[in-house]
């Protein structure tokens, strides 16, 4: 794979929210957060004919809190899909087998930081009003979501 990823090939050509759930309870004090806990998963699926990619992202959040108050914590649990168009996507990959693709790394890589960075953002807007207002999803190495 000599190929290289270049940027104004790759197009977001679909965007929906599968699922999103937000507990923010009412009384819920958010000067004793103490932490945002959060987990992601990342994947990748590939439709090689039509050069199209989807990657799910899947977050959870929960506040933990300073004082237990005994209160319930604010959560948030989102699934978002994204499905991307690569021009020269045929030339960044090796069929490995008829389930199996190796892509380059470079564009897992560049997909991944376009998926984060995007959700970062949904997230902020979303976030607003609510107990978890304050929270902004950290920045990451995109290879840790790739692995």
């Amino acid at each position: 794979m000599s190929a290289k990823v270049i940027a104004d090939k790759i197009h977001i050509t679909g965007f929906r929210i599968l699922h999103a759930e937000m507990n923010s309870p009412f009384d819920f004090d958010t000067n004793a957060i103490k932490l945002f806990d959060n987990t992601t998963k990342f994947d990748l699926a590939f439709n090689l004919e039509e050069n199209l990619i989807k990657s799910d992202f899947f977050i959870e959040i929960k506040t933990e809190s300073k004082e237990n108050t005994n209160l319930e914590e604010a959560t948030a649990k989102f699934h978002f899909a994204y499905i991307f168009n690569v021009e020269n996507f045929k030339e960044l990959t090796v069929v490995v087998d008829d389930t199996n693709l190796d892509i380059n790394g470079g564009l897992a890589n560049s997909l991944a930081s376009i998926v984060y960075s995007t959700t970062r953002g949904i997230l902020m807007t979303r976030f607003q009003g609510t107990a978890l207002a304050d929270f902004i999803l950290p920045v990451r190495d995109p290879n840790e979501l790739i692995n």
